[in-house]
């Protein structure tokens, strides 16, 4: 990540200094709060994190590395056949263009749009009780206020905020976590329209 990465684009040179903690334990960490022999989908994967990394530490996880552009997965491929990583699976698309063919048990997501967007995304890829873990910043609590119509269409469970890897990085990672309930209430709704029109 430190050579072929950077010279990709797919992290920035003055991050390389900081590459260990910033970057790869700050998303190791994020195993703590995922079940045992979890389906994950890593939504916009880039450079693998946290995807790549949760397959290394949590050799249980069935990951999906989900990234829609073809020099990230040429990458991604190219680190899961290096690390010998039989529990990943890359592909190549947009989380909206492949929802029939999930129903994860965890979706991640790092860096890759606010909660508001990303939770429309996300959200269709889970099963019913499924969680999105979405590792984020400092905004993370506004992002979680400024996305409540969004999970509120979703009739999601619960969204909290987490922190993980005390005594692991300083500062802890923050976590959005959005637990699944059932379809967009949109949906529900316009499907009802529908049939009481008598359309299929």
């Amino acid at each position: 990540m430190a050579e072929a990465g950077v010279q990709r684009g797919l992290i920035g040179p003055r991050e390389v200094d900081r590459l260990w903690d910033r970057h790869l334990i700050n998303c190791a960490v994020l195993a703590e709060v995922i079940p045992e022999r979890a389906s994950v989908v890593d939504i916009g994967s880039g450079a693998g994190l946290p995807g790549i990394v949760l397959a290394i530490v949590r050799r249980d996880l069935s990951i999906t590395l989900l990234e829609p552009l073809l020099r990230r997965t040429t990458f991604l491929s190219e680190c899961v056949t290096m690390l010998g990583l039989d529990n990943v699976e890359v592909r190549r698309g947009r989380a909206e263009e492949v929802t029939k063919d999930f129903a994860a048990d965890v979706v991640t997501a790092r860096a890759v749009a606010p909660l508001d967007r990303l939770a429309r995304w996300a959200l269709p890829l889970l099963r019913p009780g499924g969680e999105l873990l979405a590792l984020k910043g400092e905004r993370a609590g506004a992002e979680l206020k400024e996305a409540g119509p969004v999970l509120e269409d979703f009739g999601i469970r619960t969204a909290e905020l987490l922190q993980v890897g005390h005594g692991k990085v300083d500062p802890p990672t923050t976590i959005v976590r959005v637990v699944a309930e059932r379809a967009p209430r949109r949906a529900a709704a316009s499907k009802r329209s529908k049939r009481r029109k008598g359309l299929k």
